[in-house]
Order: C-alpha cells, then sequence, then structure tokens
C-alpha cells in the first residue's frame, strides 16, 4: 500500500506539502499546478488516507458526472472539478455518493441523498428529471435556462474578449478559431458560447477569422488534425485562439512538424490553464479556468441550501467565473 512519503516523491514536493494539500488546508500558499501534482501522484498510486474517527455526517451529496471515468482519467478538468467538492466534503464531514451518467442506475444511486452537484452537460430533460428527483440541486460547468435551478459556468464571454482584445493588441488582424463539439444524451449539440464570444470580438474588431474556424473534439488530437487541415488548405492565420488546451498543445505540434515557428510564425493561446500548458515548448499563454474553485463554491451553495433556516429564501443564481490571462511565451506580434 502506498504511503505519504511516496505520493510525496512521486510528485516531487515534501510530505508536508502532500499532507496539507490531500487535507485540504486553506492557509497553504501553493500553485495549482502543485497540488494538481500532488493529486495526480496519489491517483495514480492509489494512495488511501489513513481514517479517522469522526462524528457522524451532517449531511449526504450526491456528484454526478457526465463525463465517464475513464474519460476523467484522460482529461483532469472534471477531476479537478470534483476534487474541489471531495476536498470541502471531507474537510465539513460530508459523505459523497459519486455516480456516473454512463451507469445504468445513476439515478437509482441518487435516491436518498440531501443534494445534487451536476458536473458536465444535460439536456433539458435531464435537468427537469434531477430536479424533480431532489430540489437541493445545482449544476457546474453550464448555466441552466430554468431561473429557478442553481448553475455556475464560465464566464466565457469575457475571457474569449480578453483573449481577442490580448491578439489584436499585438498586431493581429487575422485570427483563427480551433473548438469542439459536445453532444448531449437527447442527440442536440451543446452550444459553445466560446465560438459565438469570438466571431462577435473578432466582428467588433474588423478581424479576418471566418476561413479560419473549425470544431471537431477537446482533445489533443483533434488540435493537431484541424492544424493540419489548415496547413494542408494553405489557410494558416498569424494567431490561433484554441477553445482547450489539449487543441492548442495538438496544434502546435502540427505546426512545428510543418516548420512554423511559435510564436514567430503563428501564435497561440488555449483555454484552462492545465498542468501541462506551461511545459510545453514554447510554454502556453492561456486562459486560466477555476474549475477547482468551481466545485468548492458548488457544494458551498448546496451546504447553504440545506442549513439554511429559511431554503425559500435563497433565491437561485447563475454565477460566472472569471477566466484570467496566463502570459507565457507561445504568443508574439505578426510577421510584417
Amino acid at each position: 500500500m502506498a504511503t505519504i512519503r511516496d505520493v510525496a516523491k512521486k510528485a516531487n514536493v515534501s510530505v508536508a506539502t502532500v499532507s496539507r494539500v490531500l487535507n485540504n488546508d486553506t492557509t497553504l500558499s501553493t500553485s495549482i499546478e502543485t497540488r494538481q501534482k500532488v493529486f495526480a501522484a496519489a491517483k495514480e498510486l492509489n494512495y488511501v488516507k489513513k481514517k479517522r474517527t469522526v462524528s457522524a455526517p451532517t449531511c449526504v451529496i450526491g456528484i454526478l458526472q457526465w463525463f465517464s471515468s475513464k474519460q476523467e482519467i484522460e482529461d483532469n478538468y472534471y477531476f479537478l472539478m470534483r476534487q474541489g467538492i471531495e476536498d470541502y466534503c471531507s474537510k465539513n464531514n460530508i459523505n459523497i455518493v459519486r455516480t456516473f451518467k454512463t451507469d445504468i442506475n445513476y439515478m437509482e444511486a441518487l435516491n436518498d441523498v440531501d443534494g445534487i452537484i451536476c458536473l458536465g452537460k444535460f439536456s433539458k430533460q435531464e435537468v427537469e428529471n434531477l430536479r424533480n428527483l431532489n430540489s437541493n440541486i445545482v449544476f457546474l460547468d453550464m448555466i441552466v435556462e430554468n431561473i429557478e435551478i442553481t448553475s455556475i459556468s464560465l464566464d466565457f464571454r469575457q475571457a474569449v474578449n480578453d483573449a481577442v482584445n490580448y491578439l489584436y493588441n499585438l498586431g493581429h488582424k487575422d485570427i483563427g478559431f480551433l473548438g469542439g463539439i459536445e453532444e448531449l444524451e437527447d442527440g442536440t449539440v451543446y452550444p459553445d458560447k466560446r465560438l459565438s464570444a469570438f466571431e462577435n470580438a473578432c466582428d467588433s474588431k474588423g478581424i479576418n477569422y471566418k476561413n479560419y474556424i473549425l470544431q471537431d473534439k477537446f482533445t489533443t488530437a483533434s488540435g493537431y488534425g484541424m492544424m493540419k487541415e489548415l496547413i494542408e488548405s494553405e489557410k494558416v492565420p498569424s494567431a490561433i485562439f484554441a477553445a482547450s488546451d489539449p487543441i492548442a498543445i495538438g496544434a502546435m505540434r502540427a505546426l512545428q512538424e510543418n516548420g512554423y515557428k511559435i510564436p514567430e510564425d503563428v501564435s497561440i493561446i488555449g483555454f484552462d490553464n492545465t498542468e501541462l500548458s506551461g511545459y510545453t515548448n514554447p510554454p502556453l499563454t492561456t486562459m486560466s479556468a477555476p474549475v477547482y474553485a468551481m466545485g468548492i463554491y458548488g457544494i458551498q451553495v448546496i451546504n447553504t441550501m440545506l442549513h439554511s433556516k429559511n431554503n425559500k429564501l435563497l433565491s437561485p443564481m447563475k454565477i460566472y467565473m472569471p477566466c484570467p490571462i496566463k502570459i507565457r511565451n507561445s504568443c508574439g506580434k505578426p510577421q510584417q
């Protein structure tokens, strides 16, 4: 069985740092990259914290994920969101029932919980079914149209506008968009707010973009393939906005394999600020998505719902979390 020292060695940090990260020590001042390394090392080594004698749990919260467990391993976006929820629950003595939408009986698993947090994208019918199951519910990473339901999402409009402004101020007048398509349970496509925000931002500044828009999946392979398509069609803009860091990293590889220098020939900016984005060549400029904090805010809202003296006075909220830019070395002024 793995020990805390094994996790510390794997993550290349001190034993004290591992202990404080895994115990959600709010006084610890460390980067999100370090926290991610600790969580990843603990998960890979199957580290289990020693059980302590605790009082009875205050409540039971259900976590429903639209990603499968396999997808969560491949993309830590939702893993970090869930980690924020679970760290808060551990500190506040809240029990968890975790289930995936790919589980056949996921609705049954949520029957007796006190509240539900839904991570990801859900169809209108799924939203209604879940709300009918439990009124103490919050949706993370999507804004639900129903005004009676609380949801928390990223502020894509402001983030994309900031990204386009950054490239425009560097002098770029031709900017491409590489994005992904997410399909809901009912077969409809979930609209990506990043694309509409990108088009509006470019239109407002007279930026040429219409010949450089491609969408596939939110993966590195898709980013590589979409960039190859632009290269082969000889439609390479001076800058690329990628809707996720994996897409951006795939696009960077395609550019470099075909003789393009970054940022001298093409600037590229991503979205997420994953740990890997700081270790690409060159390090990737990206928009920071505070998904760990989103998880914490989500469970705090549920906890407030459950422990408010008058739940009816709590108004549903639509929360948009800001995504500040992380400037590194993948963007520069375009060649004359």
